[in-house]
């Protein structure tokens, strides 16, 4: 059994997927204007001149190539699509009456206030309101209004924005690129980022997609779809305005974490999106291509050559370092006298050796993208270097070539020749600077892409959290009025979640913090329990250093007495003594909430200065160790773990660690506003967390993810026939090499079965596509037999896989060969129905190969139905009804 997509075929009429369709590929359209609507003539002459394919109407305006139609009710049929230009209190009587005709997909390009609420009303989903509209160029199709038509290509741009999207189609003309789609979601209402990439993720004419990101209505949606996307192609994103909205400078950086997992390039303004688009739809890397960021110049001129490798440095690239034998080779071209390196500078009479030069250095394994350079020179030579690029960009190569970027610069002779080379295919800049990005854009595409899709290794860690404990400090808290917990209180949640904590003692006054100080041992460290003041320092609330009884004791009366002159309305709780710690590294560890991704993770350099340093780095949860290490690692304070001058290294082990279990506790409780961890010691040790102030959300009220969890929940057990017991759970990441190993384990027979082809080996690609899923979309359960001293093994596999917008679903089987006939495959599907029937999906459907009599016979006794694939004789469709929960 494989999953196979079911995007050829036909969607069900009134399906989510049938009105998708609708939308993105319709076979007919009217335009229903009013009177004096300003777009309504831009459209018309738009849709009229673009050649669609299918039937035009319009209702309210004359338009040659538009056939008139004096009310919906007198149109021939139900149209797939409907433009709606009219005022704002007439656009929910027109969606009724589309309703009532049998349409289901809208265009609002003008103002209409609640049209989400509109929309559930009537159940017509719509672009806008203020959308720009909707270009199809492969079918004719351009409701839009831009004043110039796009043209066909691989380019998918989604936004939000009029004017940038007339922008970056101007651009665009001029560049010779053309689009797949323009989508205008204007203010996303009904009809957001997730629907328009969750169609164009399955869009075989796609092949880059360009985000004009301002505002993310469903987080969850938006991720799970972004991620699908750019496992397949490219995704840039743009967002205008986001540092000005970000008063607290987290925002910005929270998208920036929530794009990264989601494999999305953020590029910053207008320039950088452009240079990306015209990198990414003209360059096709090789299979096999490097994705570092080594970058090698080859220039007629040494100044622009120069400030390409400023440019490679200050973006945090490399400058490729070239092996004696390539630097041998290359000499040839160069002028007499001229010594070969890294940038190459051929002279301003380089001519043809410039393409020649370009191609040798696409060869190297050191080098993984080219900048070649190019300014105006002596009479024609220019032309010739033009030409000889244009004709090594047609020949191509084999094997393993890195991209060729080039940077033409000048305008009087250069813009000609820079429109000849676009032509011929090639990614062409106006500047060196604009190259350079191109070429680093590539590389962090590459990245974050790979990071995304990125095998972590096997091990796991074991969280057995003290949940019951939580629950009773929250419970007080609230009892007592409060939202803040106090020091004590936090430090207690987190100590449940087997974070070590500074042992410490309460103390009701100062003669009983000199009592524990003597007990806990000196230095000691005297703070105030107030959950009114999270930052206790600000106030006297905390000393350091105290190094007697008595000084502990003049210390707690002084910060008393402090604190009620200056805070005299904070609620004191007493007093915290604690032994102060040896000579560690101060972290910061942090969960808060952003307005449009939700819950957040930030780690960086903690201690009193913390906010002033700016060393934060951010992440979403939920976080396993890979991603803990990584986020560690985007920080400054990385650089300190691993020791520096004489501070020692410390143990980064642990605090990937102390990571993943506050993005546990996020999971597990979402009522959790903010978190602050502030210091958390780490030394070779391990890690100690001194001081953390924690506050709760309303009652009821909770905060949530932008990405799914890990679903620990549906975990369970398995007694086969011959009384094997096997953990049955949801598969996760850290299954990669389990998996792998699981297939190598499978006669050649199983995976024909199962692949519906002789894969000798599954690679790395597959098998973090079957391990790294989206538990919103679709899911896998393993059955696991654990042995002692050993790595879990895989014994059987089990996944249901969703098509957004449709109720039906994929599903496939495998089990071990030693474990049939035991009932492990039955108990598996079972439990894979059981997921899909509980989520809403209303028929499972698989493709059972002719020959594999077994799985006919086994289907076939759990209910399902088979016939003949009328696509493929020697393939069976298997399909079972599922009657709601």
């Amino acid at each position: 059994m494989v999953p196979r997509t079911m995007m050829a075929q036909q969607p069900i009429r009134g399906t989510a997927a049938w009105r998708a369709a609708a939308l993105y590929r319709p076979r007919s359209l009217v335009l229903w204007a009013a009177p004096g609507m300003a777009e309504a003539p831009v459209l018309a002459a738009n849709l009229a001149a673009g050649g669609f394919r299918g039937q035009l109407h319009a209702i309210g305006i004359a338009q040659a190539g538009l056939a008139p139609a004096e009310s919906l009710a007198a149109l021939p049929a139900a149209p797939d699509l409907a433009v709606l230009c009219l005022p704002s209190e007439e656009i929910e009587p027109a969606m009724w009456a589309l309703a009532e005709r049998g349409c289901f997909a809208a265009i609002v390009p003008g103002a209409a206030p609640e049209l989400g609420a509109i929309s559930a009303r009537t159940g017509v989903r719509a672009l806008g309101q203020g959308s720009f509209g909707l270009a199809v160029p492969a079918i004719g199709l351009n409701a839009t209004l831009s004043h110039l038509p796009p043209l066909p290509g691989k380019l998918a741009l989604v936004t939000q924005s009029s004017a940038l999207a007339r922008a970056v189609l101007d651009w665009a003309a001029a560049e010779g690129l053309g689009f797949s789609h323009v989508i205008g979601i204007g203010g996303n209402a009904t009809l957001g980022f997730a629907a328009a990439l969750d169609w164009l993720a399955r869009d075989p004419g796609t092949g880059a997609v360009l985000l004009d990101l301002r505002r993310i209505r469903n987080r969850r949606a938006f991720i799970s779809a972004a991620r699908a996307t750019a496992r397949t192609r490219p995704v840039v994103a743009i967002r205008a305005g986001g540092r000005a909205l970000d008063r607290e400078g987290v925002g910005d950086q929270v998208m920036a974490a929530a794009l990264r997992r989601a494999g999305v390039l953020r590029v910053e303004g207008l320039e950088d999106l452009l240079a990306a688009a015209e990198t990414l739809a003209r360059l096709r890397p090789r299979p096999g291509a490097a994705r570092g960021d080594r970058i090698a110049i080859v220039s007629n001129g040494r100044g622009i050559a120069q400030l390409a490798e400023d440019a490679v440095i200050a973006g945090g690239g490399g400058v490729a370092v070239l092996s004696p034998a390539a630097e041998a080779a290359l000499a040839a071209l160069l002028p007499g006298g001229a010594r070969p390196g890294n940038p190459l500078v051929l002279g301003p009479e380089a001519g043809p050796r410039l393409a020649e030069a370009s191609a040798m250095l696409a060869t190297l394994p050191e080098v993984d993208a080219v900048v070649a350079l190019h300014a105006p020179g002596p009479a024609n030579s220019g032309e010739v270097a033009a030409a000889a690029l244009t004709a090594a960009a047609g020949a191509g190569g084999r094997g393993r070539v890195a991209p060729v970027l080039v940077g033409w610069l000048g305008q009087a002779t250069a813009g000609p020749q820079r429109q000849a080379l676009t032509a011929a295919g090639l990614a062409v800049f106006a500047t060196p600077e604009a190259a350079v990005r191109g070429a680093l854009h590539l590389a962090e595409d590459r990245r974050n892409r790979a990071a995304a899709a990125e095998l972590p290794p096997r091990a796991v860690l074991d969280i057995a959290p003290d949940q019951a404990a939580v629950r009773r400090i929250f419970a007080a808290a609230r009892a007592g009025g409060r939202l803040a917990l106090t020091e004590e209180e936090a430090l207690g949640v987190l100590a449940a979640y087997g974070l070590p904590t500074m042992p410490g003692r309460r103390a009701a006054g100062p003669e009983e913090a000199a009592d524990a100080a003597a007990l806990l041992g000196f230095p000691a460290v005297v703070k105030l329990l107030s959950a009114d003041l999270p930052h206790k320092s600000e106030v006297g609330g905390v000393r350091l250093g105290l190094t007697s009884p008595e000084a502990v004791r003049q210390a707690a009366a002084a910060m008393l007495q402090r604190v009620a002159e200056r805070r005299p309305e904070a609620r004191i709780a007493g007093l915290l003594v604690q032994r102060q710690a040896g000579r560690a590294l101060e972290l910061r560890l942090r969960l808060g909430e952003d307005p449009m991704f939700g819950p957040w993770i930030g780690f960086g350099q903690g201690g009193t200065t913390a906010d002033l340093l700016g060393d934060e780095a951010f992440d979403l949860p939920p976080l396993n160790l890979a991603l803990a290490r990584q986020l560690i690692a985007r920080s400054r304070a990385a650089q300190l773990l691993a020791g520096f001058r004489d501070w020692p290294p410390a143990n980064p082990e642990a605090v990937a660690e102390a990571l993943v279990r506050l993005s546990q506790l996020a999971v597990d409780f979402p009522e959790i506003a903010t978190l602050s961890v502030n210091p958390l010691f780490a030394d070779a040790e391990g890690v100690l967390a001194a001081d953390a102030y924690l506050t709760l959300r309303p009652a009821g009220a909770r905060g949530e993810l932008a990405i799914a969890p890990y679903p620990a929940e549906l975990a369970g057990w398995f007694r086969g026939k011959g009384g094997a017991e096997l953990l049955v759970r949801p598969i996760r990441p850290e299954d990669a090499a389990a998996h792998a190993e699981a297939f190598r384990r499978l006669s050649a027979e199983d995976v024909r079965w199962r692949f519906f082809s002789p894969l000798k080996e599954m690679s790395p690609a597959l098998v973090a596509r079957l391990t790294q899923i989206d538990y919103d979309r679709e899911m896998a359960f393993v059955a696991i037999r654990k042995r002692d001293g050993a790595p879990e093994e895989i014994l059987g596999v089990a996944r249901l896989i969703r098509e957004p917008n449709s109720p039906a679903a994929e599903f496939a089987v495998v089990v071990a060969p030693e474990m049939k006939h035991q009932g492990l495959g039955r108990h598996l599907m079972q439990r894979i129905i059981a997921w899909g029937r509980a989520e809403g999906v209303e028929r499972v459907l698989g493709h059972v190969l002719a020959d594999n009599a077994p799985m006919l016979g086994f289907v076939r006794s759990l209910g399902f139905t088979l016939k003949r694939s009328p696509e493929e004789e020697e393939v069976y469709e298997a399909v079972l009804e599922l009657a709601p929960p």
